[in-house]
């Protein structure tokens, strides 16, 4: 899949999540928030006032059975757990009495508005 083609379907998937993320009760604070070492895709708060950075990872149309999650390499978990220790430290003001965490939305497309999505909590704890 050359590149353009790669950051469109990134894009599908993070738009697909953060519609996800809002039809769960989350508010969305910040997307695509970047360092020149990595980004966080998605910043929300939950209803318990939980600071959440999400991390999403989307595979469409695959005939092969790699899974989104199957991107999550620990060199990226280690740039994500850098940018958001930075974002949360320059945010204190949207921690609550929770704390932070990072969570992974993995998301399979497959075919026109048929897609999975699979929710990990507390990837990089």
């Amino acid at each position: 899949m050359n590149k353009s083609k790669k950051s469109q379907v990134g894009k599908i998937g993070e738009d697909i999540a953060a519609e996800y993320l809002i039809r769960q009760g989350y508010k969305i604070v910040d997307r695509n928030f970047r360092k020149p070492w990595g980004e966080i895709d998605i910043i929300a708060v939950d209803n318990l006032g939980i600071l959440i950075f999400f991390e999403v990872k989307t595979i469409a149309g695959s005939t092969m059975k790699i899974l989104p999650e199957d991107n999550m390499t620990q060199a990226k978990m280690s740039k994500l757990a850098r940018t958001c220790y930075i974002y949360a430290n320059q945010n204190e003001k949207l921690i609550g009495d929770g704390g932070w965490r990072i969570d992974l939305l993995a998301i399979e497309i497959n075919g026109l508005n048929k897609y999975e999505i699979k929710h990990y909590q507390n990837v990089i704890g």
